[in-house]
């Protein structure tokens, strides 16, 4: 195992960070650098999910003076 690269992008709360442009695991001991390509195209994928998901969540917030649930369109 090599030592952690620092600094590093950390997918949500699991061991995969991205440094540099390359996947690594990490652990408590060390890291790993990823080689599978079909491993790196799903954390790829689900990077890019997260962060759809985190810019939807800041537009909602961004438009926190509206107002959000049933009563914002009337009786149902």
């Amino acid at each position: 195992m090599k030592a952690s690269p620092l600094p590093s992008a950390r997918l949500a709360q699991s061991p995969a960070a991205l440094y540099d442009g390359r996947w690594w695991l990490v652990g408590e001991t060390g890291s790993v650098p990823l080689s599978d390509p079909s491993f790196v195209a799903v954390l790829d994928g689900f990077a890019e999910a997260l962060a759809a998901a985190d810019h939807a969540v800041a537009a909602l917030r961004a438009r926190s003076d509206e107002p959000v649930g049933p009563r914002a369109g009337g009786r149902r």
